[in-house]
């Protein structure tokens, strides 16, 4: 289901004017090296420039002129100078691409940091509603766009433009006539190639939109391994890439089709100028107004344009890519995060721990609240219990304590505090949270438990994994708390995975703790030894517990039975069987403490409510 919501929702890009700014954000930290890069860019077209002059003056003395001491001088003179015009072209072009690589790797690198910065910070909805490996190709392919853009745009446009515009103003100065129609030609060849880009930009976004979605497709079934092999899902799998990848293919054939036909046509832009210049100097020499040197100047002005130009067309394919690719990362940039801190929010103190809901209405869909008009109040290091049926709203009353999704209506407050107008940062300092199904980062058994602090000591790290009963198997491992447990704990079992994040929880020791079914993942002998541990750590504490098994909550304060998003029942376990009605209903059906059925809300599919809730624990 979330595969489906994730791949409805449609891929857009940022003007190109934003993903130029956010590239201008990124460069003006360094001024002096983007100075550099420009002056060096100059000077190297500036000497490519001059050094032919002294050429022609070189091959005109060699043609008016007999071999004899003068000329040798007057020709060894005029080498050294062409020499010293050459070492100034590679000494600029030096200073341009040393200082080009520390702009590009220190730009690039700051991009990727910002890009991560501000996705992280989006909402667990956003997360939910899109692909992971996506969103890494995003962010990957933003500092790379980059790269392909300034290389582009600064280090060939910009030079360009000025060995160019100078070749024409010299020719101009030798013969008005060439130096018009070298201008002229240089404008309509230019003026193609950006009226090509621009028809071919539709393609080349359909290609980076097909790429992207390969991405996506790649990820999602290598994330999904398990799942499709235990249902023999490979040939469905393979299907779905196939299809995947011939749209690629298609996209791909179309850009480069078109590149093959724009070449052609450049091709024969050269040759009709370099024809057309060469018959017009031979004219302008029999009339005695053009040198032997002069040829020689032409010839070299024309190789260096025609150098320059048709790297244009490959650049301008390149900025076109570029500016598609980073468009899409872009767009995540100017979208605003659903969940905000408020302007001059400050830190939660949490001193006593007291939660209050008041009158909350949330929903994904208005013809289908969660809940509506729900109260609720915690007092200070109170434990409650929250249990009901699936779809009874309880995992998203915790998700709303946590700011994870806004309230629609209402307020939640802590120590009367409203959890809106404070630091997200802080609230979630304040909440220990221990889910369902943990999932641990790819990295060893130390760094996924000391993440609950990030700065304790191992002491602490090992004494919280012997209060959660996890120590033990760790030190049973090869390589115990070094041990790399996989892409989301997967080399875990899941009541191990279950017990490094109860072990996570003891560490943080935050005065509110938030357990959704925290031993679902348990044997009976480990769910014992963890129950004495949860009875130490929520000692002091207040605490929210949503439970299937009604056995491990029979000791709590209170008990909520929710239905429908609304409070039906409330009370100990004892005054609720008394009542009857639905509590006495779910504990009749059960059988060694399991409800029937589960319940968890997951997360929004588009707008649209989409709950689910455990494994089916049956009688």
């Amino acid at each position: 289901m979330v595969s489906a919501m994730r791949s409805s929702i449609p891929e857009k890009r940022a003007p190109i004017g934003s993903v130029v700014r956010e590239y201008w954000r990124g460069v003006r930290n360094y001024p002096a090296l983007f100075l550099f890069v420009i002056l060096g860019g100059a000077g190297m077209q500036v000497a490519d420039l001059v050094a032919p002059l002294y050429l022609k003056q070189f091959f005109n003395t060699v043609a008016t002129h007999t071999p004899d001491q003068a000329s040798s001088g007057i020709l060894l003179s005029l080498i050294a100078i062409i020499a010293a015009w050459w070492f100034a072209s590679w000494a600029c072009s030096r200073i341009l691409h040393i200082s080009n690589v520390y702009l590009e790797s220190h730009v690039m690198s700051d991009l990727s940091q910002r890009a991560f910065s501000y996705l992280i910070d989006h909402s667990y909805n956003f997360f939910v509603s899109r692909f992971s490996g996506s969103l890494t190709h995003k962010i990957n392919k933003f500092g790379r766009s980059f790269e392909s853009l300034f290389d582009s745009v600064v280090t060939r446009f910009f030079p360009t433009v000025l060995f160019v515009g100078g070749a024409i103003a010299v020719l101009y100065s030798r013969n008005h006539t060439l130096g018009i129609i070298l201008g002229a030609w240089a404008t309509l060849f230019v003026a193609f190639q950006l009226f090509v880009a621009r028809i071919r930009q539709p393609i080349r976004i359909a290609r980076a939109e097909a790429d992207t979605r390969v991405t996506g497709t790649l990820a999602d079934a290598i994330s999904n391994h398990a799942t499709i092999a235990l249902f023999t899902g490979e040939a469905h799998e393979r299907g779905i890439l196939k299809a995947v990848v011939e749209k690629w293919r298609r996209a791909t054939n179309r850009a480069w089709s078109t590149d093959v036909l724009v070449w052609a046509a450049l091709g024969l832009f050269i040759i009709g100028v370099d024809v057309g210049l060469l018959y017009g100097a031979t004219i302008f020499w029999q009339q005695g107004l053009l040198t032997v040197g002069d040829f020689v100047l032409i010839q070299i002005y024309l190789f260096g344009i025609f150098d320059r130009l048709t790297a244009v067309n490959q650049d301008l394919r390149r900025v076109y890519d570029a500016l598609a690719d980073a468009g899409e990362m872009v767009e995540l940039l100017n979208m605003p995060h659903d969940v905000q801190d408020a302007r001059n929010a400050h830190p939660l103190s949490v001193s006593h721990g007291a939660i209050a809901f008041s009158n909350i209405t949330f929903y994904f869909d208005k013809e289908r609240p969660i809940l509506k008009n729900f109260t609720l109040d915690i007092p200070s290091r109170e434990k409650v219990a929250l249990v009901g049926p699936s779809g009874a709203g309880k995992t998203t009353i915790t998700k709303l304590l946590l700011r994870l999704y806004d309230v629609k209506e209402g307020e939640i407050a802590i120590d009367g505090r409203d959890i809106s107008k404070v630091t997200q940062g802080s609230l979630r300092s304040a909440i220990a949270f221990v889910p369902q199904e943990p999932v641990l980062f790819h990295r060893s058994l130390m760094e996924n438990i000391r993440y609950g602090r990030l700065g304790a000591s191992d002491e602490e790290v090992f004494e919280a994994a012997r209060k959660a009963h996890c120590h033990e198997f760790i030190t049973a491992l090869p390589e115990g708390y070094a041990t790399l447990v996989g892409e989301r704990g997967v080399k875990l079992s899941g009541g191990e995975r279950q017990r490094v994040a109860i072990a996570r929880a003891i560490l943080k020791n935050a005065p509110i703790l938030v357990l959704d079914e925290a031993t679902s993942s348990l044997d009976s002998e480990s769910e014992a030894l963890i129950q004495d541990a949860l009875e130490v750590l929520m000692q002091g504490k207040t605490v929210i517990v949503i439970a299937h098994r009604l056995s491990t909550i029979m000791k709590m304060d209170r008990i909520i039975v929710l239905e429908g998003g609304a409070i039906v029942a409330d009370g100990t376990h004892g005054k609720l069987i008394e009542q009857g009605g639905l509590y006495q209903k779910l504990w009749n059906i059960q059988a060694g403490g399991f409800l029937k059925d589960d319940d968890e809300e997951t997360d929004a599919k588009e707008g649209e409510e989409s709950e689910e809730e455990g494994d089916e624990e049956e009688k």
